[in-house]
Protein backbone atom coordinates (compact mmCIF):
# COMPACT_ATOMS: atom_id res chain seq x y z
CA UNK A 1 0.00 0.00 0.00
CA UNK A 2 1.30 3.63 -0.93
CA UNK A 3 1.38 6.14 1.40
CA UNK A 4 1.85 9.73 0.72
CA UNK A 5 3.14 10.84 3.95
CA UNK A 6 6.98 9.77 4.01
CA UNK A 7 6.89 9.37 7.90
CA UNK A 8 3.56 7.06 7.47
CA UNK A 9 5.50 4.99 4.78
CA UNK A 10 8.24 4.71 7.58
CA UNK A 11 6.02 3.45 10.18
CA UNK A 12 3.63 1.21 8.12
CA UNK A 13 7.27 -0.09 6.53
CA UNK A 14 8.67 -1.15 9.97
CA UNK A 15 5.43 -2.61 11.48
CA UNK A 16 5.48 -4.96 8.49
CA UNK A 17 8.63 -5.65 9.52
CA UNK A 18 7.47 -6.46 12.85
CA UNK A 19 5.06 -8.77 11.90
CA UNK A 20 6.62 -10.82 9.83
CA UNK A 21 9.64 -10.72 12.14
CA UNK A 22 6.99 -11.99 14.90
CA UNK A 23 7.31 -15.62 13.14
CA UNK A 24 4.10 -16.55 15.32
CA UNK A 25 4.76 -15.04 18.52
CA UNK A 26 2.21 -12.70 19.59
CA UNK A 27 2.52 -9.12 19.40
CA UNK A 28 3.20 -6.70 22.12
CA UNK A 29 1.15 -3.54 23.18
CA UNK A 30 1.54 -2.02 19.47
CA UNK A 31 -0.01 1.00 20.36
CA UNK A 32 2.22 2.27 23.23
CA UNK A 33 5.89 0.63 20.55
CA UNK A 34 4.79 2.76 18.43
CA UNK A 35 4.02 5.99 20.29
CA UNK A 36 7.46 5.68 22.02
CA UNK A 37 9.49 4.80 19.29
CA UNK A 38 7.52 7.98 17.50
CA UNK A 39 7.73 10.12 20.31
CA UNK A 40 11.36 10.51 21.46
CA UNK A 41 13.21 11.00 18.59
CA UNK A 42 10.54 13.93 17.50
CA UNK A 43 10.90 15.53 21.46
CA UNK A 44 14.55 15.39 21.07
CA UNK A 45 14.60 16.79 17.54
CA UNK A 46 12.18 19.43 18.09
CA UNK A 47 13.81 20.67 21.62
CA UNK A 48 17.03 20.65 19.16
CA UNK A 49 15.67 23.01 16.79
CA UNK A 50 14.21 25.59 19.29
CA UNK A 51 17.96 26.07 21.17
CA UNK A 52 16.64 23.92 24.46
CA UNK A 53 13.67 26.49 24.64
CA UNK A 54 10.62 24.39 26.07
CA UNK A 55 8.19 27.05 25.45
CA UNK A 56 9.23 27.28 21.94
CA UNK A 57 8.82 23.42 21.56
CA UNK A 58 5.75 23.08 22.76
CA UNK A 59 4.52 25.70 20.46
CA UNK A 60 6.20 24.29 17.10
CA UNK A 61 4.70 21.13 18.71
CA UNK A 62 1.49 22.22 19.45
CA UNK A 63 0.96 21.10 22.96
CA UNK A 64 1.23 22.60 26.15
CA UNK A 65 4.36 23.60 27.83
CA UNK A 66 3.47 21.58 30.69
CA UNK A 67 2.38 18.30 29.07
CA UNK A 68 6.13 18.59 26.97
CA UNK A 69 7.72 18.68 29.98
CA UNK A 70 6.27 15.69 31.28
CA UNK A 71 6.82 14.14 28.09
CA UNK A 72 10.71 15.38 28.49
CA UNK A 73 10.59 13.94 32.03
CA UNK A 74 9.60 10.98 31.03
CA UNK A 75 11.82 10.25 28.57
CA UNK A 76 14.51 11.35 30.59
CA UNK A 77 15.78 14.20 28.06
CA UNK A 78 16.10 17.00 30.61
Amino acid sequence: MKRSNDISACIYGALETYFRDLDGETPGPIYEMVLKSVERPMFELILQQAGGNQTLAATMLGINRNTLRKKLVDYKLV
